[in-house]
């Protein structure tokens, strides 16, 4: 953990708890599936109802935790979120037999934690201003680890208990939310989030907001197309990888490969944020480039060494893009921060509604082809609107910020 050495003590412990949270959550969303079809004894269909109304939570979580924000402030929004985030988790074991009730808590689960992103984003943003885009990406790379941990944590736990999963996903989100209590509660003190709240507090309603359409939009359909297009990876590459007859750790392979490159590849992302991907609005448009080069290869050569070099090509669009969506929009949106982390967000969340079934109807008539060249077809999309996206921003009339007002 030498790389957190360069930061405070105030951010390294705000990273190390972002790590062990996104730990927790990724102990339970691989198991999803198999929990449902495995041990519920419900139909595949039914599975993917479950998926589905996560994902619909998740994107309504989205909209209002960014519209709340300035309404409530953060530490009400963080701390409630997580703390009924942690209660769902809680309650899963218990709701289970009663399927109704499972999928309305699966509902609150998506829900409640999709409220978290935008208010940790808009806070960090306010908080550390000179150097959001060093530790978002600090974030990213910190979460990801954490979901190579819980996934691995996964399937060891499953074969003890489906529902010990729960309870300790559960446990990390609840220690999550305690650590916001303390840490805010201090800030508080000090005197930061007063700070925060005079130099930060949104001067218009939503739907002004909403008008200013060249802010988020075209940046949030990149994002879906993004999103709709790595759907490949469930939707296609997976059973792909089962029809062939390889192991599911074939599979597992690639995920662990994905977050190894993430941490390992970090030097390669900085020379090319240094060369030819200075601005946030370059890095998006080169991260769908490459994810566009890495469905390319899944279409042209679908051989398991042609996913494996796919997913490298992927890994490193997925390292451009992720970090500088919230990056731009804090440096752009400055007091509407959180309400576009919100919206946009919330545009690209719908990627990963409809991806995986458009993708399983795909792959059921024909195939991993046809799934490829949906994949290819949305990445080409994504770097259209962000390629937009980007003119916009450069091309505003002088006089005209980006600042959320029209």
């Amino acid at each position: 953990m030498n790389w957190l050495q360069r930061y405070p003590k105030e951010i390294q412990a705000l990273l190390l708890a972002s790590l062990i949270n996104s730990t927790g959550s990724a102990l339970m969303w691989p198991l999803t599936t198999m929990y449902v079809f495995g041990e519920l004894g419900r139909s595949m269909q039914d599975a993917g109802l479950v998926i589905l109304l996560q994902s619909l939570g998740g994107i309504a979580g989205q909209l209002v935790g960014g519209a709340m924000y300035h309404r409530i402030g953060v530490k009400k929004l963080l701390v409630g979120s997580l703390m009924i985030n942690a209660l769902s988790l809680f309650a899963l074991p218990v709701v289970s037999g009663h399927w109704h009730i499972y999928m309305l808590t699966m509902l609150i689960v998506g829900f409640s934690n999709a409220m978290t992103l935008p208010a940790i984003q808009g806070f960090i943003g306010f908080r550390f201003a000179s150097r959001r885009g060093e530790i978002f990406n600090t974030i990213y790379v910190g979460n990801n680890i954490g979901v190579a941990l819980g996934t691995a944590l996964s399937g060891v736990l499953a074969s003890i208990s489906f529902s010990l999963t729960f309870i300790l996903n559960g446990v990390t989100c609840l220690l999550f939310a305690v650590y916001f209590f303390v840490y805010l509660n201090r800030v508080d003190r000090e005197g930061g989030l007063q700070v925060e709240a005079k130099t930060s507090k949104r001067s218009q309603g939503a739907i002004p907001l909403l008008m200013n359409t060249r802010v988020y939009l075209y940046m949030g359909l990149g994002a879906l197309f993004l999103w709709l297009g790595n759907c490949i990876w469930n939707g296609g590459v997976s059973p792909t990888i089962l029809s062939e007859g390889r192991p599911p750790s074939d599979y597992s392979l690639l995920w662990t490969m994905n977050g190894i490159l993430i941490f390992a590849l970090q030097p390669l992302i900085s020379w090319i944020k240094r060369t030819f991907a200075s601005v946030p609005e370059m890095q998006m448009t080169a991260g769908s480039l490459f994810y566009l080069a890495g469905y390319a290869v899944i279409l042209l050569l679908p051989t398991y060494w042609a996913l494996v070099l796919a997913m490298f090509l992927a890994t490193i669009g997925e390292m451009l893009f992720q970090p500088a969506m919230p990056a731009f929009i804090s440096e752009r949106t400055q007091a509407n921060a959180p309400f576009y982390l919100g919206v946009s967000g919330g545009i690209g969340q719908a990627g990963r509604v409809i991806g995986p079934y458009i993708m399983g109807v795909l792959y059921d008539r024909g195939g991993l082809q046809p799934v490829a060249w949906l994949a290819v077809a949305a990445a080409v999309l994504s770097c259209g609107f962000f390629v937009l996206h980007h003119k916009l921003q450069h091309s505003a009339p002088a006089g005209k910020d980006v600042m959320g007002e029209a």
